[in-house]
């Protein structure tokens, strides 16, 4: 009999929730999953909207995951410093199958240096941000290269959680998954794209996230950095 798929789901302090309960409601579909949510500690932590979140595992008693996941929101950029988010990550991903992320929590993967040489996704906001870790920003709902995938923004998660669930299981699995979640999206506007909102919905958005974005820039600067110095100190 085989062993059920590990998978475990970081939460944070202010993780955009349904970054990670997109999937996470897929992945409780799957036959035998045993499913983590993992964080420090197991006190609760506020996401970025009214819900408190209850860890299940703390990153001391986490067992060796199948699949590590790293949502985003506007607190990634307190874990592209925090070594010991950026640790824990870096010893799952040793021995995990598959290394993921949705929206901005590929920033933190980059951080702990496990998309140098891969194509990644993510938010849109934060696409050329990836580069500096070394990673190819890749413009798509769901990345894969090699056992790294990594989802776009927010509800990208459900396309990245149905896809995964097609490799590491199969595809049968998915799609009745995606029935029984009855995911059939057709969204009342065109707006879900910088590419095809109205230019004034941009601006707007922009507008409103410009502190964020100036401080993920100084996070993210400050990360690569740190994970460049590390580099020339272990060479």
């Amino acid at each position: 009999m085989s062993s059920p798929l590990q998978i475990g789901i970081l939460v944070f302090p202010r993780v955009t929730q349904l970054d990670f309960t997109g999937p996470l409601q897929v992945f409780a579909m799957v036959p035998g999953a045993k499913l983590h949510l993992i964080w420090k500690t197991i006190e609760p932590v506020p996401s970025d909207s009214v819900l408190m979140l209850t860890p299940t595992r703390s990153f001391a008693d986490c067992p060796q995951l199948d699949v590590i996941c790293v949502p985003g929101g506007q607190g990634t950029n307190d874990l592209l410093n925090d070594e010991e988010v950026l640790d824990f990550l870096r010893r799952q991903a040793e021995g995990a199958k598959y290394v993921t992320s949705v929206c901005t929590g590929s920033l933190a993967l980059g951080a702990a240096g496990l998309l140098k040489g891969y194509r990644a996704a993510t938010h849109w906001s934060a696409m050329e941000m990836l580069s500096q870790f070394g990673a190819t920003p890749t413009k798509t709902r769901v990345c894969i290269d090699r056992n790294r995938i990594t989802g776009g923004g927010v509800t990208a998660g459900i396309d990245f959680a149905l896809t995964l669930v097609s490799v590491m299981v199969d595809r049968t699995t998915a799609e009745a998954i995606q029935l029984q979640m009855e995911y059939n999206p057709a969204p009342p506007f065109h707006s879900g794209s910088p590419d095809t909102a109205p230019a004034e919905v941009l601006a707007l958005l922009r507008e409103r996230g410009a502190q964020n974005q100036a401080q993920r820039l100084e996070a993210v600067k400050r990360a690569a950095e740190r994970a460049a110095s590390g580099a020339r100190n272990v060479g």
